[in-house]
């Protein structure tokens, strides 16, 4: 009688992505050198910072601690509460009008001109209001210091070439038109960057809702506020919010056309604590100033991005 003998197989080696725990462990080694980098460049600087704004400190000496006196000095602040104040106004130059002028172009140009005249039309067109954003905001704003010279200006020299020399200006060394010319300016260098957004967004868009649209009767303001609106609304969110940030920290074009004058009335709080840093060396409260502008914006991107999920989740409900 021959026994039958029964081989038991060998055991499956499981693959390591198979185990639990090994993924986890497998990528760590590629995240560290961004991490330590983040450590580095971000997170060591804030907590020093963060420290900064409670000591009193010129940049030589050890630092003094003071507790909250900076914060205190900072609340009771004129001069930080104009530069808040001129922050507004730089939203409203940056976010505001560059969002709806944006929308309204981005629209126009995907719905009216790059139906009747064809997409290279609008694509030159699209690229054409983006030029100033390819510009380094430094260059940008010095070639405007030159066209707003008071003397030999470009401006000026138009206006008395037209009959209009009467409304020559100083129109960066008045206090009356030194921040609406500032707010001119953001305004042409932020508006090519919604359209380039929303024109990319639109491209999404099935055309025959435009097509049934206007079957139906409607209007290119009806068909604006209906379609193109409600569908790129993320889009408008992210333009807005990006924009938002980049108006209270905005820099460039203050350093070079006004240096935050003429006295206080285009200060902002980035040059604010760059002049208390660099120019009275009140290192510990220039780190107060950067510290508030941080927790401000912070508490702005958390606002937009509750409100933004808040409107989604009503939408998805509906």
């Amino acid at each position: 009688m021959v026994m039958s003998r029964t081989t038991s197989a060998p055991p499956k080696r499981l693959l390591p992505s198979l185990i639990p725990g090994s993924a986890t462990r497998a990528f760590w080694p590629y995240l560290l050198p961004g991490l330590a980098l983040l450590t580095l460049i971000v997170i060591v600087p804030l907590v020093w910072n963060v420290y900064l704004t409670f000591t009193s400190y010129r940049g030589i000496r050890p630092p003094e601690w003071i507790g909250l006196e900076n914060w205190e000095k900072l609340f009771a602040d004129d001069v930080f509460w104009t530069s808040f104040g001129n922050s507004i106004a730089m939203v409203v130059a940056m976010v505001v009008v560059p969002t709806l002028l944006g929308l309204v172009l981005a629209a126009m140009l995907f719905d009216l001109i790059g139906k009747k005249f064809g997409g290279k039309l609008a694509s030159f067109f699209r690229a054409t209001y983006y030029l100033p954003q390819i510009l380094p905001g430094v260059i940008a704003a010095i070639v405007i210091g030159w066209i707003l010279r008071p003397q030999n200006g470009a401006l000026n020299e138009v206006l008395e070439g037209i009959g209009l020399g009467g409304l020559a200006h100083n129109w960066l060394g008045s206090p009356d038109t030194a921040l609406p010319s500032i707010m001119v300016i953001m305004i042409w260098v932020q508006l090519g960057y919604p359209i380039v957004i929303f024109m990319a967004a639109l491209e999404r868009v099935d055309p025959e809702l435009y097509e049934a649209a206007e079957l139906d009767g409607a209007n290119w303001i009806q068909r604006f506020r209906s379609i193109t609106v409600s569908i790129i609304r993320p889009e408008i969110f992210v333009v807005t919010l990006t924009c938002t940030i980049a108006a209270l920290k905005v820099f460039g074009p203050i350093y070079t056309l006004t240096g935050g004058g003429p006295g206080t009335s285009t200060i902002v709080p980035a040059y604010y604590a760059y002049s208390e840093f660099f120019q009275s060396q009140q290192v510990g409260y220039g780190a107060t100033i950067a510290t508030a502008l941080t927790v401000v914006i912070a508490a702005v991107s958390i606002v937009f991005i509750v409100f933004q999920t808040r409107l989604e989740r009503k939408e998805e409900e509906i």
